[in-house]
């Protein structure tokens, strides 16, 4: 109830703001998921400042809260409002009561290249749902990477596929880029200098949304550490979520990093020899570094009958052996596994050569 009444509010100022003449050069930039220079709106950003033709850019992000009234209720309805372009990584639940005019273009580049696990209007019901419909009705270009996934995506925005455009996301243009990764890898290494020469474990697991409030870590931390080669480093992400939530015991292993609050996930798999993940649509990312992945989906049978379940056989599709236990793990990072990732990269990109950004810019401006 506190939270639509907050939307409401920011609504009735956006409306009053409307007042105001629109700038044909100022950008509205939602970033609520990664305000990061490696997220699309932070690529997207670094793209029209370098074009040089004066667009101002006005961001929202996770740090603009209710806390400070005047900021939140005041100056960014009125940014939103006088916008001509808004770009968002995320939902935007105040645009559930927002409508804008046919001349502003409202552009979803989402915070996921592909999906795995279903999402938006495919699982979530009540208010929740409704308002997330509501605000999708406001987007102008929904933004994906190839054809294949354009009917999953006008189910979960519900939108329809006329305003989909599969001309791949921003991010991809860094993992498509040599130069991009090398000194990425630099940067991680001046960091975490303990990683250098070993062969770098990537752990990513998705959100549960059975563990909102408890979260775990699944993967037996303790027998990884002790079972991993002196050649091999594991690097922990969490989602975000979780990540504030897990108590986490510094320095506890010497082979275990958690790099969860590290700014940038395109770097860590710049760095990983090898992904382990489950659900996350982070694959569809790591798939294009043409590396081993393991998929770790030790509560597969339970997710896929009271959990979101999936758009497609997940056992046929990931690009990788599905496991359920630590053990398992382990073996698959001894043994040498067939790797998939060519196969599923041709099947779920129309194109790779690293101008998804420049394609989004001709495409909008």
């Amino acid at each position: 109830m506190i939270k639509k009444a907050g939307y409401l509010l920011f609504a009735a100022f956006y409306y009053l703001c409307r007042l105001f003449p629109k700038d044909r050069k100022k950008i509205f930039l939602v970033a609520t998921h990664d305000d990061s220079p490696e997220g699309n709106i932070g690529i997207v950003a670094e793209a029209v400042r370098q074009r040089g033709e004066g667009y101002r850019l006005v961001w929202f992000t996770r740090r603009d809260r209710i806390t400070d009234p005047v900021n939140f209720f005041i100056r960014k309805p009125y940014h939103l409002a006088t916008a001509s372009y808004v770009f968002l990584d995320n939902e935007f639940l105040p645009m559930a009561y927002l409508h804008f005019p046919g001349s502003v273009k409202v552009v979803q580049l989402w915070h996921g290249t592909g999906t795995i696990k279903k999402f938006g209007q495919d699982v979530n019901t009540g208010t929740l749902g409704k308002l997330e419909y509501r605000a999708n009705q406001n987007i102008t270009h929904l933004i994906v990477n190839s054809e294949e996934v354009k009917a999953e995506y006008a189910s979960a925005f519900g939108v329809s596929e006329d305003r989909i455009y599969p001309i791949g996301l921003p991010r991809t243009d860094l993992l498509l880029d040599p130069d991009f990764l090398e000194e990425k890898k630099g940067q991680f290494l001046n960091r975490y200098p303990e990683t250098e020469g070993k062969r770098c474990i990537l752990y990513a697991p998705t959100f549960r949304d059975s563990e909102v409030d408890s979260p775990e870590i699944h993967l037996d931390l303790q027998k990884m550490s002790d079972q991993m080669s002196l050649e091999e480093m594991l690097l922990i992400r969490l989602h975000p979520h979780v990540a504030q939530k897990i108590a986490w015991e510094e320095n506890r292993w010497e082979n275990i990093i958690n790099v969860s609050e590290y700014p940038g996930v395109t770097t860590l798999l710049a760095v990983a020899d090898v992904l382990i993940t489950d659900y996350s649509s982070i694959v569809f990312e790591y798939c294009l570094r043409n590396k081993p992945m393991v998929f770790y989906a030790y509560d597969l049978d339970e997710f896929e009958k009271n959990g979101r379940s999936f758009y497609r056989d997940y056992r046929s599709f990931v690009p990788g052996r599905v496991v359920q236990s630590t053990d398992e793990v382990l073996d698959c990072l001894k043994a040498v596994e067939e790797n998939k990732a060519a196969a599923f990269t041709e099947l779920m990109f129309d194109k790779l050569d690293g101008k998804a950004t420049l394609r989004l810019l001709e495409l909008i401006f």
